[in-house]
Parts: structure tokens; C-alpha cells; sequence
């Protein structure tokens, strides 16, 4: 499933903040470097968390993170200007244009402007024309929180029917068209145990297939899972070493039990994920004492891993 996703030249993730999404953002670009190729990873939030994690600056312009791992932050506002230094000719012109109150109110009254842009800068790099050193064989957008990822995905469709034949419809539709090829665009959802989260994933995948962007997969992060059952806490209980008071005992109980409820409320909110949704499950397991840049590396090289599972597969995170 993985490969079939990163095959797509976009890949939009989406999820509820906090979730992991930015983290599997960066761990998908880095397991399609696995292949050989070049992947750019767009990130629509302005403080930049992956780059970040590389020591990177928030950037317009694609920075290598890592061999053949390109960061960049989607701005629609940078969008648009960079789309009018394409069609305006005379820098003393731009220069007039961006420095003009009309310019200023125009930007910031028009948020959809900024939406749409945003997603014209995605159509320009996967459309643009490049020799094959430059390409970007898979481009990973981090999108904003899903309440704000989905008024961007329907941005386009509103500007088709607002501006019709004009270049602004025109765009619209060319981003419309990317969007819903399921050959060339994937969207995948993120979410975690969290009900918030369940609850938004579940409604949001929905509201997906009515824009005819149905999900092609869903990541459940974070998953829990024990290597003990209710029956071995109860034999260790009973197996008290000498050194053991039955307070210190009764604790380590306590806490055993606590970790079981949590695994079985895990199991309970990806069961519900499965039967709510029509998208694959993919299962990303906690992974404790991995962050940052060692945890992008080692969840991309699960998620490229060959063993391959008939409805999800596990692999491992933490983020």
C-alpha cells in the first residue's frame, strides 16, 4: 500500500493537530528516497516542524533536508506573488503592485485567494517541467489541521464556479482535475486513539467523499500494543519476590493494569476506525525513545519494509 501511495505524484495528509501528521509527512518523502527518488515535502504550517527537526529555516524555496529529501513552506500569499512575477512583466511594475494599499486589503480580505494559491503552488511543482536531475518523483504536503485542510481541498471547486472561462476559473479547474485523479493525487488521513480525533476522522472522511476525494488511506498512529494480558499481572501478583512490600507490589499493579485499559481503548477506536471507513487502515505503532530525525528514519524504513498485511500493517512511530 505504501508504495501504491508514494507511486501518486501528490500526496495531501490530513489530520486533527497533534496526531502525528507532520512526522509521517516527513517519514513518507523519506521512504520514497528509499526508491532513488527526489521528494519535496510542502509544509502549510508557517513555523516549519520539519525543518526544524533538520535545522532548517522556514523557506519558499525548496532546501535538501537529507539525500534527495527537499523541505519548503506553502504560502499562498508567496504563491500569489510568485505567480505575478510570472505574468507581470517590469520589476519596477511588481514592485508598484506589491507596495499598494489595494494590494495589501486585497491579500488579506480574500483568505480563499490565499487557499487557492496555496494549492496552485502544489499543481505548478508537480506539474512544472523539469530535466530529470530536478524533478520531484513525490510530493508530500503537510496540510493544516483538518478543518482548515478541507475549506482549502474545496477552495478550487468555488473558484471554478465563481470565475468560469477567466485564467483564475481556468487554474481552478487545472487544480480541480489534479485533485481528483486518484492516479496522480492521493489523500490520506491521520488520526490516533483520541475520541476528538476518532470522531474528526470519521467525519472528515466523509465529508471527503462527497467532494469525490475519498481518503485512499487512513494512518492510526500511535498505536498500543502490550506483551502481557490481565492474567499475567494477576500471576505476578501472586508471585511476590521476598524483596516486594505489598504496597510497592500493589502499584506496580496499578500501573500494569492502567497500561492493559489503555491497549484495549486502542483496540476499541481502531476497531471503530475500520468499521466507519471505507479507506485501508495503516497501523503505526508507538515507538518509545525516538524522536525527531531518528524517528523520521526509522518509520520510513518500516513503512518500506517488503512484509506486507491484507488490511493494515504495523509499523512503528511516536510523535
Amino acid at each position: 500500500m505504501i508504495k501504491e501511495l508514494l507511486a501518486r505524484r501528490v500526496v495531501i495528509v490530513l489530520g486533527k493537530g497533534g496526531v502525528g501528521k507532520s512526522t509521517l509527512s516527513a517519514a513518507l518523502a523519506k521512504a520514497a528516497t528509499h526508491n532513488g527518488w527526489r521528494a519535496l515535502v510542502m509544509e502549510c504550517d508557517s513555523r516549519a516542524p520539519i525543518a526544524s527537526i533538520y535545522g532548517l529555516p522556514s523557506s519558499y524555496e525548496p532546501a535538501e533536508a537529507a539525500p534527495g529529501m527537499y523541505l519548503m513552506t506553502l504560502d499562498g500569499r508567496h504563491a500569489l506573488e510568485q505567480y505575478l512575477r510570472i505574468v507581470v512583466p517590469g520589476r519596477l511594475l511588481l514592485k508598484t503592485v506589491f507596495s499598494s494599499r489595494l494590494y495589501q486589503f486585497f491579500v488579506q480580505a480574500a483568505p480563499g485567494l490565499r487557499e487557492l494559491m496555496a494549492l496552485g503552488k502544489v499543481y505548478y511543482e508537480a506539474d512544472r517541467e523539469r530535466s530529470d536531475s530536478e524533478r520531484w518523483d513525490t510530493i508530500i504536503v503537510d496540510a493544516p489541521a483538518s478543518g482548515q485542510a478541507l475549506s482549502l481541498l474545496k477552495m478550487p471547486r468555488a473558484a471554478r464556479a465563481t470565475f468560469g472561462e477567466s485564467i483564475v476559473g481556468k487554474e481552478s479547474n487545472n487544480i480541480s482535475a489534479m485533485l481528483s485523479d486518484r492516479a496522480r493525487c492521493a489523500i490520506v488521513q491521520v488520526t490516533t486513539a483520541d475520541s476528538l480525533a476518532v470522531a474528526e476522522t470519521i467525519e472528515t472522511e466523509k465529508e471527503l467523499a462527497q467532494l469525490n476525494l475519498a481518503p485512499a488511506a487512513i494512518f492510526f498512529n500511535r498505536v498500543y500494543a502490550l506483551n502481557y494480558s490481565e492474567a499475567d499481572v494477576a500471576a505476578m501478583m501472586r508471585r511476590r519476590a521476598p524483596h516486594q512490600d505489598k504496597k510497592q507490589l500493589s502499584h506496580l499493579g496499578d500501573i500494569a493494569r492502567a497500561e492493559i485499559r489503555r491497549a484495549n481503548d486502542t483496540r476499541a477506536a481502531l476497531a471503530r476506525v475500520r468499521n466507519e471507513t471505507q479507506a485501508e487502515v495503516i497501523e503505526t505503532t508507538e515507538h518509545a525513545g525516538l524522536a525527531g530525525a531518528a524517528l523520521i528514519d526509522r518509520l520510513a524504513a518500516d513503512l518500506m519494509a517488503p512484509a506486507e498485511r491484507p488490511r493494515s500493517r504495523r509499523v512503528s512511530a511516536r510523535s
